[in-house]
Protein backbone atom coordinates (compact mmCIF):
# COMPACT_ATOMS: atom_id res chain seq x y z
CA UNK A 1 0.00 0.00 0.00
CA UNK A 2 3.16 2.41 0.99
CA UNK A 3 4.84 1.66 -2.48
CA UNK A 4 0.76 2.67 -4.00
CA UNK A 5 0.90 6.17 -2.23
CA UNK A 6 4.55 7.08 -3.18
CA UNK A 7 3.69 6.16 -7.04
CA UNK A 8 0.77 8.13 -7.00
CA UNK A 9 2.62 10.89 -5.22
CA UNK A 10 5.31 10.85 -8.19
CA UNK A 11 3.05 10.67 -11.00
CA UNK A 12 1.01 13.51 -9.57
CA UNK A 13 4.18 15.82 -9.69
CA UNK A 14 5.28 14.23 -13.00
CA UNK A 15 2.39 15.56 -14.15
CA UNK A 16 2.23 19.24 -12.27
CA UNK A 17 6.18 19.83 -13.33
CA UNK A 18 5.47 18.50 -17.03
CA UNK A 19 2.06 20.11 -17.19
CA UNK A 20 4.07 23.94 -16.96
CA UNK A 21 4.73 25.73 -19.78
CA UNK A 22 7.54 28.47 -19.57
CA UNK A 23 7.88 30.69 -22.65
CA UNK A 24 11.93 30.93 -23.54
CA UNK A 25 13.65 34.39 -22.84
CA UNK A 26 16.57 34.92 -25.83
CA UNK A 27 19.72 37.08 -26.07
CA UNK A 28 21.50 37.83 -28.95
CA UNK A 29 24.84 39.22 -28.69
CA UNK A 30 28.39 39.64 -30.39
CA UNK A 31 31.65 38.66 -27.67
CA UNK A 32 33.07 42.20 -28.81
CA UNK A 33 31.24 45.23 -29.99
CA UNK A 34 29.97 45.09 -33.24
CA UNK A 35 32.33 46.35 -36.08
CA UNK A 36 31.93 45.69 -40.18
CA UNK A 37 34.81 43.21 -41.28
CA UNK A 38 36.32 42.11 -37.87
CA UNK A 39 36.38 38.66 -36.41
CA UNK A 40 33.98 37.70 -33.86
CA UNK A 41 30.87 35.58 -31.93
CA UNK A 42 27.87 36.01 -32.35
CA UNK A 43 26.24 34.33 -28.76
CA UNK A 44 21.96 33.48 -28.86
CA UNK A 45 21.75 32.43 -25.06
CA UNK A 46 17.87 31.07 -24.33
CA UNK A 47 16.70 31.15 -20.80
CA UNK A 48 13.87 29.82 -18.37
CA UNK A 49 12.10 27.70 -20.19
CA UNK A 50 10.16 24.59 -20.12
CA UNK A 51 9.70 21.61 -20.96
CA UNK A 52 13.44 21.71 -22.69
CA UNK A 53 11.62 20.66 -26.02
CA UNK A 54 13.91 23.44 -27.96
CA UNK A 55 16.07 23.84 -31.30
CA UNK A 56 18.44 26.92 -31.58
CA UNK A 57 19.96 28.28 -35.19
CA UNK A 58 21.58 30.84 -36.10
CA UNK A 59 21.01 32.44 -39.64
CA UNK A 60 23.07 34.85 -42.07
CA UNK A 61 20.41 36.26 -44.49
CA UNK A 62 17.97 33.76 -43.86
CA UNK A 63 20.36 30.61 -43.95
CA UNK A 64 22.00 28.47 -41.34
CA UNK A 65 25.74 29.33 -40.58
CA UNK A 66 27.77 26.41 -40.71
CA UNK A 67 30.18 24.76 -37.26
CA UNK A 68 28.26 26.25 -35.29
CA UNK A 69 28.65 25.00 -31.45
CA UNK A 70 25.95 24.31 -28.68
CA UNK A 71 26.36 23.94 -25.31
CA UNK A 72 24.47 21.15 -23.39
CA UNK A 73 21.21 21.92 -21.76
CA UNK A 74 21.82 22.79 -18.30
CA UNK A 75 19.41 22.89 -15.42
CA UNK A 76 17.98 25.65 -13.16
CA UNK A 77 15.65 26.01 -10.53
CA UNK A 78 11.74 25.73 -10.97
CA UNK A 79 12.09 23.43 -13.53
CA UNK A 80 13.01 25.47 -16.53
CA UNK A 81 16.48 25.10 -18.71
CA UNK A 82 19.08 27.33 -20.40
CA UNK A 83 21.39 26.67 -23.78
CA UNK A 84 23.70 28.67 -25.37
CA UNK A 85 24.47 28.75 -29.17
CA UNK A 86 27.51 30.71 -30.60
CA UNK A 87 29.43 30.83 -33.98
CA UNK A 88 32.34 32.53 -35.16
CA UNK A 89 31.45 35.26 -38.06
CA UNK A 90 32.74 38.58 -39.46
CA UNK A 91 29.65 40.71 -39.82
CA UNK A 92 29.48 42.66 -43.36
CA UNK A 93 27.19 45.87 -44.19
CA UNK A 94 23.52 44.90 -45.27
CA UNK A 95 23.75 41.51 -43.97
CA UNK A 96 21.46 40.00 -41.15
CA UNK A 97 22.39 37.85 -38.75
CA UNK A 98 19.23 35.97 -36.65
CA UNK A 99 18.56 33.70 -33.88
CA UNK A 100 16.05 30.95 -34.77
CA UNK A 101 14.27 29.58 -31.83
CA UNK A 102 11.96 26.37 -32.37
CA UNK A 103 10.41 25.84 -28.27
CA UNK A 104 7.33 23.37 -28.43
CA UNK A 105 5.00 24.54 -31.50
CA UNK A 106 6.30 27.83 -31.42
CA UNK A 107 9.33 29.15 -33.99
CA UNK A 108 10.43 32.89 -33.35
CA UNK A 109 13.24 35.08 -34.60
CA UNK A 110 15.48 37.41 -33.01
CA UNK A 111 17.54 39.57 -34.85
CA UNK A 112 21.28 41.00 -33.93
CA UNK A 113 21.85 44.64 -33.09
CA UNK A 114 24.99 45.42 -34.00
CA UNK A 115 24.70 48.78 -32.40
CA UNK A 116 27.25 50.27 -35.60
Amino acid sequence: MRELICFALFCLVFVTVQGKISNPKVQVYSHFPGEYGKDNTLICHVSGFHPPDIAIDLLKNGEPIPDAHQTDLAFEKGWQFHLTRSVAFKPQKGEEYTCKVRHMANLNNYIWEPNM
